[in-house]
């Protein structure tokens, strides 16, 4: 089992009276994580909340009944809590009424769950992401060197928990299952989308796209979507942790793209699912989009796990200058540019560094893909 960096911020916030809500794609090991959480945590109770018996108790808010369900325990964790209808005046009611207990919350959805939460729980929780394993989880469990060796696996098949042990036909299967309509299912119930077929197109041409500016007109033109309508699916997708948005890094330096956006996946395995493309790296072309959407994606699990606020960004101006990536904490910048290839150094553009007072960028490869963590 693989030790999960975020269990660790958990702990800390654990003494804190806000409800914890811990957001998460399906199959991310939500549930593992809580139940690890659980085991140093005394008088603790883990409550599946699509049990029937459970659910008809929560949702009638009887503090009586809820009182029995959890016992003598303090902590209580409600696995999969958007479940529950009302699941926000839930929460509410047990924060205010009920205050001797910490609650913890799982969803595999944000988009259900933080529109019920959203008013009810103002001031009252915390929010966490989990997602697919990091390098750095690997590394800490199978070593430094098994990270390495194993590079090209993760760059194909991804690092959801369920696939990062199995044999290379497994991994094709299982992964593809998951980039089907189950990945986004919650998207098909909650939000009562019809047509799956759409956002599967729309998520292959996302998949193309990695690490090109996209433009939703074209999305809608080779979706047949309207516009307002790739744009609601865009913004489901990325609740739903399939995909998150780098946007273009600008203040008023003229020639800079101010209004662009980059789309890249959560994982590797649901990207190349949703191409079709399974081949190993000495048998493709794309060797340097994927490695763009691994480094990044890796930056943005990283932080996460580590609780810190970072806004990430990429840099391009009208006449071609860029930057792949941006990291911007505490006001400050980091700049880095991301090669498959160590024998090419990206250069820092002139006009950012004199712009922004930035006068490194870090070229990320294979070679030094350590710096992830120790960024």
């Amino acid at each position: 089992m693989y030790k999960r960096q975020l269990e660790y911020t958990l702990h800390k916030w654990m003494p804190a009276r806000e409800i914890i809500i811990l957001y998460g794609a399906r199959q991310v090991g939500k549930t593992t994580l809580v139940s690890e959480l659980l085991k140093d945590l005394p008088d603790s109770l883990l409550i599946n909340c699509e049990n029937t018996s459970v659910a008809p108790i929560l949702e009638s808010r009887d503090l009586g009944a809820m009182k029995t369900l959890f016992g003598s325990n303090r902590i209580i964790a409600l696995d999969e809590a958007q479940t529950l209808a009302n699941i926000g005046a839930i929460l509410k009611t047990i924060y205010d009424e009920l205050p001797r207990y910490k609650i913890i919350a799982t969803g595999s959805s944000s988009f259900d769950l933080s529109t019920q939460i959203t008013e009810p729980l103002t001031g009252r929780n915390l929010k966490f992401c989990l997602y697919p394993l990091s390098v750095d989880e690997l590394r800490q469990k199978d070593g430094w060197l098994q990270v390495l060796e194993n590079l090209g696996e993760l760059m194909v098949y991804g690092s959801y928990p369920g696939v990062i042990n199995m044999e290379h036909w497994q991994k094709e299967k299982k992964i593809t299952e998951l980039a089907s309509d189950y990945l986004f299912k919650d998207l098909l119930t909650f939000e009562q989308v019809k047509d799956s077929a759409s956002i599967r197109k729309l998520l292959k041409a996302l998949a193309l796209q990695v690490g090109s500016q996209v433009s939703v007109n074209e999305l809608s033109n080779f979706t047949g979507l309207n516009r307002p309508l790739v744009e609601k699916y865009l913004d489901l997708l990325q609740k739903c942790f399939i995909i998150f948005r780098l946007n273009s890094f600008s203040s008023n330096l003229r020639n800079e793209l101010k209004k662009s956006n980059k789309y890249y996946f959560f994982d590797n395995g649901i990207l190349n699912a949703l191409t079709g493309n399974f081949n190993p790296l000495p048998n493709r072309n794309d060797m340097g989009i994927l490695w763009e959407n691994f480094v990044i994606s890796e930056f943005v699990k990283q932080y996460n796990n580590l609780g810190l606020e970072v806004n990430f960004y990429f840099w391009r101006t009208y006449d071609g200058a860029e930057i792949d990536l941006i990291v911007e904490r505490n006001q400050e910048i980091s700049a880095f540019e991301i090669k498959w290839s160590s024998r090419r150094k990206g250069k820092l553009p002139e006009s950012f560094s004199k712009k922004y007072g930035v006068t490194k960028l870090t070229t990320i490869h294979p070679q030094n893909l350590h710096i992830l963590f120790e960024s």
